[in-house]
């Protein structure tokens, strides 16, 4: 079977199991499922982190299919993340993944004008986290000790498209050159020599100045955390699309090119590329995630550079629906033995932003994808 039939034939999977899916987990968000079962974080916590994938999947459906019932959920939670935005701790580096695949997908869509505001709102508090001393976006919240004032992490190349967006939106500088001068401290002190990269950057918030690095979700301190690898691979090529500064796509290819020669020979992705050697935790998200990245470098290098990014994303992409799709209607999940952290007690479960990624990367073969970054 040629690529393309592949991807087609991935897709209408994908469209099938998720109209059933969807139907019964309408009124949900969920993080990951419970005997198969999707949970519900707007009953739990509606300020986590990776609340807008599950209404990001559903507007990618409906671009893909024009049921009204994704756009119907999307809409759904979108409205509930409104709880979201009035709560001031509850807003933090990662409003680009709660509300550009809700609002931002809802206005792009549609023209919904409240969803414009939600997301200029998100942008907004997302540029308050500036720290012009260090020139970095302060990642995490803390009780009011400052704590974690001065961290920064490689997940939040995920969110700067908010603000590239609302830059343009608006007709405003402000928020590309936040965006950008964020993306300048990333690549000089998260990546390697050898592309690999830090999850963690600590600065000094009073005087910027670089104080140390952390292992954070990865093996340890000056590991190579695969999803921070993966976000990193994409993250700088989506500032690269949105400033054509080419030092961001020279890094972002940098930061590819050693998530490739890292591959192991099974396609499967481990927790962390310094792991050890008999340790077996995988990562299906940090696969999905770098497909997208590496589909969308492809687009912009030279024929033969072509190749060797086009090829590594099959690879992922083939290996994550061979063996690690679960195709069955009463499973929600589509992804398995997905890992938030190397640390953690639990692994290798499902979590909603593999699906999203993975949902991603094939709609980017097909051209069905709705471009929100």
């Amino acid at each position: 079977m040629d690529e393309l039939k592949w991807s087609e034939n991935v897709s209408e999977k994908i469209k099938r199991k998720l109209e059933l899916v969807a139907e019964r987990n309408r009124n949900k968000i969920p993080y990951t499922t419970k005997d198969g079962c999707f949970d519900d974080m707007s009953e739990s916590n509606i300020c986590w982190w990776t609340n807008g994938f599950w209404g990001g999947m559903m507007w990618q459906l409906y671009n893909g299919t024009k049921n009204e019932m994704f756009r119907q959920i999307a809409e759904e939670n979108e409205k509930k993340l409104d709880k979201n935005l009035m709560e001031l701790q509850g807003l933090d580096h990662d409003n680009g993944f709660k509300w550009l695949p809700t609002a931002v997908a809802n206005y792009q869509l549609t023209g919904n004008k409240e969803s414009r505001n939600r997301g200029l709102l998100a942008a907004n508090n997302l540029a308050g986290r500036f720290n012009p001393a260090g020139a970095f976006i302060r990642a995490w919240n803390d009780k009011g000790d400052g704590s974690v004032a001065g961290w920064a992490i490689i997940d939040c190349m995920m969110n700067l498209p908010l603000l590239y967006w609302a830059s343009k939106e608006i007709n405003d500088p402000r928020f590309l050159q936040i965006a950008a001068m964020h993306a300048d401290t990333a690549v000089k002190y998260f990546v390697r020599e050898d592309g690999s990269v830090n999850h963690i950057v600590e600065f000094n918030p009073a005087t910027g100045e670089f104080v140390k690095t952390y292992g954070g979700q990865g093996y340890g301190e000056g590991s190579c955390w695969t999803r921070g690898e993966a976000w990193a691979v994409y993250g700088f090529v989506l500032s690269y699309i949105h400033t054509k500064k080419k030092e961001y796509l020279d890094t972002a290819k940098k930061v590819a090119d050693y998530f490739i020669a890292h591959i192991p020979e099974s396609g499967f992705i481990p927790v962390d590329f310094c792991q050890p050697e008999d340790c077996g935790l995988e990562d299906s998200t940090a696969a999905a995630i770098a497909a997208c990245g590496l589909l969308e470098i492809e687009k912009l290098v030279s024929e033969e550079e072509k190749k060797v990014y086009h090829k590594a994303a099959i690879g992922l992409l083939q290996a994550l629906e061979r063996e690690r799709c679960n195709w069955e209607d009463d499973i929600d999940n589509i992804l398995e033995k997905c890992t938030a952290a190397f640390h953690d007690k639990e692994h290798e479960f499902s979590i909603i932003y593999g699906d999203y990624f993975f949902i991603e990367a094939i709609w980017k073969l097909t051209g069905e994808e709705l471009f929100i970054w």
